[in-house]
């Protein structure tokens, strides 16, 4: 979680536009998140959460405004080609979908990236790895294959694959989602650790209690606007926008 001495603009996003041809899927967004903190994207389905975090990653391109990640310019309307190969290992990113290569086992898969993108000794990235599956209790399962795994399971392994490339930043889109209920604790477990070592996060996510209780700020978007930025007591408690607080009836506190 944030820490409190620290006031290092991370990544700030200035007038972000994204359109889908005729359609504004994201309209003037600005936000900055700081080193260390843990920022809890909220809102309806389809108001363009996910499509956020991929303009952020490189996965979507941008009609205006700019991404800047460390002081640089990552992204532009009128930036000319960057390296996103390079800019994805500071930013990781965990989808809904596990993206696990079946016919690779689960420390394969983990280790494909840093040998073939970073070019690490195996030695150094495989203890890494399995360093980082103990951390989230699957170690015993380094040899498996995705198709041995439980939901749960697959989505820590794609957690440990996005933290061997030593990221600065961690994008969250709502990876719970397609779990059982059962197996949705402990992937949330696995992200509270990284928030209280100081993993600056952004998590896109319909687990309100979890927010709560991890999240430095709630961003609450609504048809492709930021509606509010507050704090986790301010938002749960007295949401100041009207969608907001039709949003947040729905749930049981």
């Amino acid at each position: 979680m944030l820490n409190d001495m620290s006031n290092e603009v991370l990544l700030s996003v200035s007038d972000l536009v994204k359109n889908f041809g005729d359609s504004v899927v994201l309209d003037s967004i600005s936000l900055e998140v700081k080193r260390g903190e843990v920022c809890a994207i909220l809102g309806p389905s389809g108001c363009g959460k996910s499509t956020f975090l991929r303009c952020i990653n490189g996965l979507e391109s941008i009609n205006g405004g700019t991404i800047t990640f460390g002081g640089e310019v990552i992204s532009a309307a009128n930036k000319a080609k960057i390296n996103w190969s390079k800019i994805r290992q500071k930013i990781g990113m965990v989808f809904q979908s596990y993206e696990l290569f079946p016919h690779l086992s689960v420390l394969d898969n983990i280790l494909l990236a840093p040998l073939k993108v970073q070019k690490h000794k195996k030695k150094e990235a495989s203890t890494q790895a399995l360093k980082l599956l103990e951390r989230v209790g699957l170690l015993h399962k380094r040899d498996s294959y995705p198709k041995e795994l439980s939901g749960g399971q697959k989505q820590r392994v794609a957690i440990v694959r996005a933290l061997c490339m030593n990221p600065e930043m961690m994008l969250f889109d709502e990876v719970t989602a397609s779990l059982d209920p059962e197996m949705v604790k402990e992937v949330l477990e696995v992200i509270k650790e990284l928030a209280m070592q100081g993993m600056t996060m952004i998590l896109v996510t319909h687990e309100m209690k979890f927010a709560q209780n991890v999240a430095d700020k709630i961003v609450f978007f609504d048809s492709g606007k930021i509606a509010e930025i507050a704090t986790p007591q301010e938002f749960f408690s007295s949401p100041k926008n009207q969608r907001a607080k039709r949003f947040l009836s729905i749930f049981d506190f």
